[in-house]
């Protein structure tokens, strides 16, 4: 059954339209890629689907219940976590201090609770949680941004390129991160990516955007065999 289903969705910045009648959905425990070339809206569909952008027409459903135009923080309460590519921690807080504004809606003990959590999850965030996150490595970063957005315990987690800019062995280990939260909450996960291989490789189905509309839908293996599709996005 489908958890999330965002039908003909178009939407963009001010007047500027970037996405043309885009669908897709996600089932529950699934882990689904986007991929495409860049400028194709896989960003702005993440924010589209989150709240941060117009939707000019279409339809967001979430458990069947309308939330095209709710705002980001309604959605948030309703189970969606989203980590943006770029400004996703607090780099001037301590780890611990970032994980605790994740959690400030939670109440205290929930909170705590949250921080063990995500202690258990990344035990590097444990053995730096008095480090302020801007000292961080690049995928200590993506690490604190992903157990600050698991604070709330979403049902639903929108990663935006969460290899970007990092070092093949280090991106290995987001992508197993990645696996991890999934295998040991079950939350539905959604990926932008750039390193297509990688996450298509960890997920159950995959999309193609190009241009702002729909190019390619299948599971993600079959994504992987197609040899069209791995000639024109994911490197031959």
């Amino acid at each position: 059954m489908a958890i999330l289903e965002a039908e003909n969705i178009f939407a963009g910045y001010g007047k500027s339209e970037i996405l043309h009648g885009v669908s897709m959905h996600l089932e529950e425990g699934e882990i689904v890629t986007i991929i495409g070339p860049n400028g194709a809206g896989k960003s702005t569909l993440l924010k589209a689907i989150m709240g941060y952008i117009s939707i000019f027409n279409g339809i967001i459903l979430w458990k069947a219940e309308d939330i095209t135009y709710l705002r980001p923080d309604q959605k948030v309460r309703r189970g969606f976590g989203y980590v943006p590519q770029l400004g996703n921690v607090f780099p001037s807080l301590s780890v611990r201090e970032n994980l605790e504004m994740g959690g400030f809606t939670a109440g205290k003990e929930a909170t705590e609770r949250g921080i063990q959590k995500a202690f258990e999850l990344f035990p590097v965030l444990a053995e730096s949680a008095k480090k302020k996150a801007g000292t961080l490595s690049g995928g200590q970063r993506q690490m604190l941004g992903m157990a600050r957005a698991l604070m709330t315990e979403p049902q639903l987690l929108m990663l935006d390129e969460p290899s970007a800019g990092l070092a093949p062995k280090v991106s290995e280990q987001v992508f197993e991160s990645i696996q991890d939260i999934h295998e040991k909450t079950g939350t539905g996960i959604i990926i932008i990516e750039q390193d297509a291989y990688h996450s298509l490789r960890i997920s159950n189905r995959g999309y193609v955007l190009v241009m702002g509309q729909n190019e390619f839908e299948d599971r993600a293996d079959k994504i992987l065999a197609n040899e069209k599709i791995r000639e024109a996005y994911l490197g031959g």
